[in-house]
């Protein structure tokens, strides 16, 4: 029977959960990195013993972790993100300029095809490679040149959240930024563009359907469709059909279409999940009730999924790393909560059951399936 692994960051460490492929019984090992921020963690498909951490703090600045043994022992790698050539400036909050400072990693994307090969999204927003297991990291710095003059920092910092590599062509590459928007390279990484056509945000942007400043907290697509994107934005959920050239609205009947997580179904490409929020200063689900929505046609429909979950007096909220799916059939849906929760469904979404509990605040929850 397989073996399932579900990968937890936290505000306080980072802790390992693992389980048959029946998905009932959980181990709890950690915390690994106790009292630091571990922002996100994720295991190499090419290597599943292979996993990369990225090890943050106030105090202590950055640190990027390694495991070759499935999260056993540890090995600090590279910290080196330097900028390459003049960065020049962006926008910050006031509008004014302000010169481009490293602060943390936030999100690792593991080659599908190498173990040595990882890329990283850090703050202030730029996309980094390292082609050596984390020892050293390069710079893609052409994303910047894609009018990083106008980009500007969310709520939570100026932060590059999002990586995809287009499983059948791996020279196309998306990425995230809030506050600036998704981007799209077709080479590589020598060159991007934005991708923001069809995008809205009337509440944030003096002109809401500016090219720069969408602020986007999710994009996620099933790998047998690497064409059609689907979006949660800072309000509104999108698709797009055409890797991005043109997005459209699938909020449907949301109760609210405020959300961070946005998730695909392993094995059916029309079905996405997502979390919603009251709004973007009520940092909890509508009525108190944590509720996961599903939509088996691509959107505009949802159903909500409440069997297991608190149906009172939540006031906690799932960011947008914090929500995972695995590869088992039915496919398992994982969400982590700031209120220190891990909740599981083996059955698609239709039951769950939470897996840690009083755990630090959930930054990201990732998943492997051993064989």
């Amino acid at each position: 029977m397989s073996t399932v692994r579900v990968l937890v960051g936290t505000r306080k460490g980072a802790f390992i959960l693992t389980a048959d492929g029946a998905r009932k019984e959980w181990r709890i090992a950690g915390p690994h990195f106790a009292g630091w921020e571990i922002y996100h963690l994720k295991g190499s498909p090419a290597d599943p013993r292979r996993i990369y951490a990225s090890q943050t703090s106030g105090w202590f600045g950055q640190v990027v972790q390694r495991s070759d043994d499935g999260g056993e022992t540890w090995e600090a790698v590279g910290n080196k993100f330097e900028y390459e050539g003049t960065t020049g400036t962006h926008q910050w909050y006031d509008g004014t300029q302000h010169p481009w400072t490293f602060t943390r990693v936030w999100y690792l994307e593991p080659s599908t095809t190498d173990p040595d090969e990882v890329f990283a999204g850090v703050e202030d927003a730029a996309l980094f490679r390292s082609t050596d297991g984390g020892r050293t990291w390069q710079e893609l710095s052409a994303l910047r040149s894609a009018k990083g003059e106008l980009w500007q920092p969310g709520a939570g910092g100026m932060c590059l959240h999002t990586i995809l590599i287009d499983p059948r062509d791996r020279n196309r590459i998306y990425t995230a930024i809030s506050a600036a928007g998704a981007f799209r390279s077709d080479d590589g990484g020598r060159t991007w563009r934005p991708v923001t056509r069809g995008l809205e945000s009337k509440y944030e942007l003096p002109d809401p359907t500016a090219e720069i400043g969408h602020c986007v907290h999710s994009i996620a697509m099933h790998p047998d469709h690497p064409e059609v994107l689907f979006m949660q934005k800072h309000w509104d959920v999108m698709r797009s059909d055409d890797g991005g050239e043109l997005w459209y609205e699938i909020s449907g009947d949301l109760p609210s279409d405020f959300g961070f997580p946005i998730a695909v179904h392993a094995h059916e490409p029309e079905t996405i999940y997502v979390v919603p929020i009251k709004s973007d200063s009520e940092h909890f689900p509508p009525e108190g009730k944590l509720r996961v929505y599903r939509s088996r046609t691509g959107g505009h429909e949802w159903e909500a999924l409440t069997k297991g979950l608190p149906q009172k007096d939540c006031y906690v909220n799932v960011l947008r790393s914090a929500m995972a799916v695995d590869t088992l059939d039915p496919c398992g849906v994982y969400l982590g909560t700031t209120g220190g929760q891990v909740y599981a469904s083996a059955d698609a979404g239709d039951s769950w059951m939470p897996i840690a509990e009083h755990l630090p605040p959930v930054l990201s929850v990732e998943v492997q399936v051993l064989s």
